[in-house]
């Protein structure tokens, strides 16, 4: 199964045959896990990481239900879908993202971003409607258990963010990209990792779904001004919806964490049962998120301000170009006008020198 055109073969175990050919590695690795769920001896391992662990089962008014605990081979099932993702990376850019490179013809700067956009759009679509749907299809409580669907979702949360950070090498992102890409998926992998470990899987769900339609947004105008430059309302309406996210995301976290959990009964830290409903615990979350905010807004401003500034260097730049193009008014005289040092009458014609009668 080959992902990319080969132009050309490069030694084994080399840098570039490992940065051509790894979706094709991950695959034969993919591959090979699957392969031993068909035999007895392996199948419990294979198993591991395939399917989330830790179900337990207990009965409700529907009757009997299997719920999801977190734990250390969380790590295994994470493994698995790391390698599914890298895969499904690789099919995004060869058989959409390339083919629209290829009727472009982008520079490799604006190509390196269009390429991050589009793999973000995909993503942030499918994450969206994913995490909506759980909202409003699954019934959620504030406990140490989880339905399958949520626990998926995180893992494959975890699995996607993951998997960005090896892409920075594979895809040959500029240096000078790399710690702007490094600072997002850091904090992503942060909040994900502590709305999935703390338990709150629900106020996690509507903050994640709120962040990747504001983000699906941005990538979108972006692709949109990268194929046009005069496309940049689409900006516009994104800045909108960025302000409201800002402001949702930060309300929602008062509301849930700040009063909500601060009332519930079971205040006090007990791992067991996966309650960590302390004043320490709810503090740090909501500095965390206040501080994540305040950040994104910071670097919110500056870009409108650059943006802006840009547009007013454009606009005066455009009227001294049109103001050196409009023809300036000809001074006249009694005689005619001036045209390059000579005097002219007004129809053009240069007047003649009177002649001096001799004495």
């Amino acid at each position: 199964m080959a992902f990319r055109r080969r132009n050309k073969s490069y030694p084994f175990f080399s840098q570039e045959f490992l940065i051509q050919n790894h979706a094709d590695i991950v695959f034969s690795l993919v591959i090979f896990i699957l392969i031993g769920l068909m035999f007895e001896a392996t199948a419990k391992t294979a198993i591991l990481f395939i399917q989330p662990q830790y179900n337990i089962s207990t009965q409700s008014p529907e009757g009997e239900v299997t719920l999801y605990q977190y734990g250390w081979r969380d790590w295994a099932t994470i493994l698995f879908y790391f390698f599914i993702t890298i895969i499904l990376h690789a099919v995004v850019q060869e058989y959409i993202l390339d083919k629209v490179n290829r009727r472009l013809h982008l520079s490799k700067s604006k190509n390196t971003k269009f390429n991050e956009s589009g793999q973000l759009c995909v993503f942030h679509l499918v994450s969206s409607v994913w995490s909506f749907y759980i909202l409003i299809t699954v019934r959620h409580t504030h406990t140490h258990t989880k339905v399958f669907q949520v626990k998926f979702f995180y893992l494959t949360q975890l699995a996607y963010w993951l998997h960005a950070l090896p892409e920075l090498y594979f895809q040959k992102v500029r240096k000078e990209e790399i710690p702007r890409q490094l600072q997002y998926i850091c904090l992503y992998l942060l909040h994900v990792s502590a709305a999935y470990l703390l338990n709150l899987s629900r106020v996690g769900l509507v903050l994640l779904c709120l962040q990747y339609l504001s983000e699906m947004g941005f990538h979108i105008a972006r692709m949109f001004y990268f194929t046009d430059e005069s496309h940049q309302k689409m900006f516009d309406v994104w800045a909108v919806c960025f302000v409201f996210t800002r402001m949702v995301t930060l309300t929602l976290m008062f509301l849930a964490v700040g009063f909500g959990l601060a009332r519930a009964e079971n205040q006090g830290l007990d791992w067991d049962l996966g309650n960590f409903n302390t004043v320490l615990i709810r503090m740090t979350v909501l500095l965390l998120v206040c501080l994540t905010q305040s950040w994104l807004l910071w670097k919110f401003i500056r870009f409108q301000l650059r943006r802006w500034r840009e547009f007013r260097h454009e606009q005066a730049s455009r009227k001294r170009a049109a103001a050196k193009q409009t023809p300036r008014p000809v001074k006249r005289d009694s005689l005619g006008h001036h045209e390059n040092g000579v005097i002219k009458a007004e129809n053009g014609a240069s007047p003649r020198p009177k002649k001096i009668k001799a004495p």
